[in-house]
């Protein structure tokens, strides 16, 4: 799904000990955690919103990253979202995904992001929110007057994700003199439904300065629980006329041509079948109908960045891929290292984990028969639990 992203970055730092969206952690600043991370995840836009004075230090924080914008804040944090949501206006669609996020929490996931545009699959709005488990007190002063319970209480977190034209909507009917806490504040207002996704506890909002060492210690603490996910894919084209012949992204000079919608690079199908098998994603006739007449001739590379993009947007990681050309002719080991090379460039994955091979029938079946080629391919991905 395709959506865009609002990063709020006008606090003053007063409790922090300084503009806090500007700190190092990690080392970067605060504030471009979180525009990668909406970055890995696909946004189409990335409004920055900032004091005016702040505008040149905001472009010099985000160099490099494409399709981020810097806009101006204003008196309140309400202003500064309606300002952002401006910047917006020209390119959104009122049925289009806004995330509003609040740049003081830097340590954002593509997952995260997912969740959120999985769960606008069905809801009108949906906000980042962890359960309460402390117990609660109400005090006049120092004094305890009250113990509310805990039960069915969320901490709101940030992103949060609703559709362009209820929010904007809801922001120009809120009343002036009255502060919001949150955009889910602001929705709930205007009568939009807003549904709570689980966040998670790195998302902590940086406040005071030991929020630094807190965070700190989560970017060093053992990595967030992981699964491993096996996928299997399998592709066959017939041969017919033709100079030349694509093979793993590597064209093969060749008396004949491998036939199909796209350029049948049948062993970037196979891989790309495989990919999204892993990952629960269906399969390469889902994303890339060949019925549909923009994929004619289409470079099959497009097709496995898909699935890897997708793949990295769930917070997943590709450990290695296997790939086998089953055919009698060409022959494939004198261009299987430029393969492996392609296959790493293309997956963005390191050349020690892609492997490529090659393999005859012995002239028995399709393939023995010159008829056809075929591949199949095995990968091995993990994604968070």
């Amino acid at each position: 799904m395709t959506f865009r992203a609002i990063i709020v970055a006008g606090g003053s730092g007063q409790r922090s000990g300084g503009k806090k969206q500007w700190m190092p952690l990690g080392g970067k600043p605060v504030l471009r955690w979180s525009a990668e991370a909406f970055a890995a995840a696909g946004a189409e836009d990335i409004v920055i919103v900032v004091p005016p004075e702040d505008h040149a230090q905001a472009l010099r924080m985000v160099e490099g990253l494409s399709g981020v914008h810097v806009t101006f804040g204003g008196g309140t944090r309400a202003h500064s979202v309606q300002n952002g949501l401006a910047a917006v206006q020209a390119t959104a669609d009122a049925q289009d995904i806004v995330m509003i996020h609040d740049a003081a929490r830097p340590l954002l996931t593509p997952a995260l992001i997912a969740a959120l545009l999985d769960r606008l699959r069905t809801a009108p709005a949906a906000i980042l929110a962890l359960p309460v488990t402390d117990s609660l007190k109400k005090a006049d002063g120092a004094l305890i007057t009250a113990a509310p319970p805990r039960q069915n209480l969320w901490r709101a977190q940030t992103p949060q994700a609703f559709r362009f034209g209820d929010i904007t909507a809801a922001y120009a009917v809120w009343p002036s003199d009255e502060e919001a806490t949150d955009d889910a504040m602001v929705a709930g207002r205007a009568g939009i439904a807003v549904e709570i996704v689980e966040g998670a506890a790195q998302l902590q909002k940086l406040t005071y300065p030991e929020d630094f060492k807190v965070l700190e210690a989560f970017m060093t603490s053992s990595p967030a629980p992981t699964q491993m996910r096996i996928g299997q894919g399998f592709d066959a084209h017939r041969w017919g006329p033709g100079e030349s012949v694509w093979l793993c992204g590597v064209e093969i000079v060749h008396d004949q041509t491998l036939i199909g919608h796209s350029d049948a690079d049948a062993g970037l199908h196979a891989l790309t079948d495989a990919l999204l098998g892993a990952a629960g994603l269906g399969d390469i006739g889902d994303h890339f109908p060949p019925t549909d007449p923009q994929w004619k001739g289409a470079p099959s590379d497009m097709f496995l960045k898909h699935a890897c993009d997708l793949i990295r947007a769930k917070g997943g990681d590709i450990v290695n891929l296997d790939v086998t050309l089953i055919c009698e002719r060409p022959k494939i080991k004198p261009h299987r290292e430029a393969m492996r090379v392609r296959l790493a460039e293309i997956t963005g994955t390191r050349l020690d984990q892609v492997s490529v091979k090659a393999t005859t029938t012995e002239k028995m079946g399709f393939t023995g028969r010159e008829e056809g080629l075929a591949a199949q391919a095995v990968c091995l991905i993990t994604l968070p639990l």
